[in-house]
């Protein structure tokens, strides 16, 4: 077979430039991966007071309930990983959204608590395929200039995913006790839309020339950019290539990929370990214990995913100017002090307007610093050889983490007999993980994904 090398050189004048508008429709194509995972994620807030009453679950069951989806992510994410690096990141993303189609109708026709809990494993595999493949591919497609803001617009997709699906779980709470089919059901519709946007997108440029495919990706490339940035882009994915060998797992051992390994994992447990999911999950439990009736529960959800969605546009533009480390140990510091808070409050039983309030403002300081973030640096920090390897170790520990969060919840709040002792232990990771991003974190805002490979590497 021949092979084509592409060979951009332009004008002299010819600066690299590329087309935002194409990079943006793209961009927002693939990240309705995030949409399903902000559906997937949030729906069970809503539905949670009528699965109680359906299923008649303790807190063993709660949390495993509530937990399976980050069962079914981890599985989803290996499956990803692997599937992306062979096949190509295009069909991989399909396959998430054909999951997401059948999970939703799983869900919404379960009559068994059996059933139920395998199909919301199944509705995690998508989850933890598009929480890998979505913001990987976008990082793949998008300039260094652009490359935080973009991948920010896949946390973006989640957060209205999450808010939407607040506000549905809202209006059909008064629908019977059934209504918890409806909210489950309904996440077909945006499956099906996000399986037909999936033909459109163009494979990862950076996935075509490592597999060989030099004349697609020069296509692919030709559309994203002009001459002088596809020959520059070419060349640096090509130098990163140089060295590569057959990758397997032990590569990920390797002396000059173990640095960034473990940053990433670090802090994809920490996103999870720091207690937030508590708030999006059990948002009911939370309210509830401080005297608020069901409608004021899911109203309070439909508050925290406005206050998400707000918060994640201000990030959008923050994380290319102000930078991924900064905004990390500012976000960690500040949840730490706003647990205290949230703690001291539910203890002393104050009103559901000072709940709110302290909620509120963390979810606001998490979604401007380590919701996005940790997004954008485990889609930056590998290097291009084993970037979907890597990320999908770093994105199963993160489910892991999640898994154990949502897990425990109900059973140390039914141990300790309250909802605000939990809060001091989240108080407790948010300050290590200061501590940890402020050793190990380096900026990546600017940087080529080769040049963070550099960085990474410490050259």
């Amino acid at each position: 077979m021949k092979v084509i090398t592409p060979t951009f050189t332009g004008e002299p004048n010819d600066v690299p430039r590329f087309n935002s508008r194409y990079i943006i429709s793209i961009s927002f194509v693939s990240a309705l991966g995030g949409y399903l995972f902000g559906f997937d994620f949030a729906v069970i807030s809503g539905a949670l007071p009528f699965l109680k009453t359906m299923f008649d679950l303790g807190p063993v069951q709660e949390g495993f309930l509530t937990g399976s989806l980050a069962l079914g992510a981890i599985a989803g994410t290996i499956i990803a990983g692997v599937f992306a690096e062979k096949y190509g990141r295009k069909p991989a993303l399909m396959a998430a959204a054909l999951i997401f189609a059948l999970s939703s109708l799983g869900m919404a026709f379960s009559h068994t608590l059996p059933l139920f809990i395998f199909t919301r494993f199944l509705a995690g595999v998508g989850v933890g395929m598009a929480s890998l493949l979505s913001p990987m591919y976008i990082a793949e497609v998008s300039p260094a200039a652009v490359r935080g803001r973009n991948v920010a617009i896949n946390q973006l997709t989640v957060v209205i995913g999450i808010l939407i699906t607040n506000l549905v779980n809202y209006f059909l709470a008064d629908n019977g006790p059934d209504a918890w089919r409806w909210m489950f059901g309904l996440g077909f519709i945006p499956s099906a839309l996000f399986f037909a946007g999936v033909f459109w997108l163009p494979e990862s440029p950076r996935w075509l020339l490592k597999a060989g495919r030099d004349e697609q990706a020069a296509k692919v490339l030709a559309k994203v950019g002009n001459r002088a940035y596809a020959g520059s882009v070419t060349s640096d994915i090509r130098q990163s290539l140089s060295k590569t060998e057959k990758i397997s797992w032990k590569t990920l051992l390797d002396k000059a990929v173990l640095p960034a390994l473990v940053v990433g994992i670090g802090l994809a447990m920490f996103q999870q370990l720091c207690g937030i999911n508590i708030v999006f999950n059990y948002a009911s439990t939370i309210f509830a214990s401080v005297g608020a009736n069901l409608d004021q529960q899911l109203l309070q959800t439909v508050g925290i995913g406005i206050v998400n969605l707000l918060f994640t546009i201000l990030a959008m533009w923050q994380v290319d100017k102000l930078g991924r480390r900064p905004l990390m140990l500012a976000g960690s510091l500040g949840l730490t002090i706003l647990y205290l808070l949230l703690a001291f409050a539910l203890s002393q039983q104050l009103s559901t307007v000072w709940i709110s309030v302290f909620v509120f403002l963390a979810i606001a300081m998490y979604a401007t610093s380590l919701a996005p973030v940790t997004w954008v640096l485990i889609s930056e920090i590998f290097p291009n050889k084993i970037r979907g390897l890597a990320s999908s170790v770093a994105i199963v520990f993160l489910w892991i983490a999640y898994f154990i969060l949502v897990f425990t919840f109900p059973i140390l709040t039914d141990k300790m007999g309250t909802t605000w002792g939990p809060f001091l232990l989240y108080a407790g990771i948010c300050l290590a993980g200061f501590f940890f991003v402020r050793l190990r974190v380096r900026e990546t805002k600017g940087r080529t994904l080769e040049e963070v490979e550099q960085v990474m590497m410490g050259h």
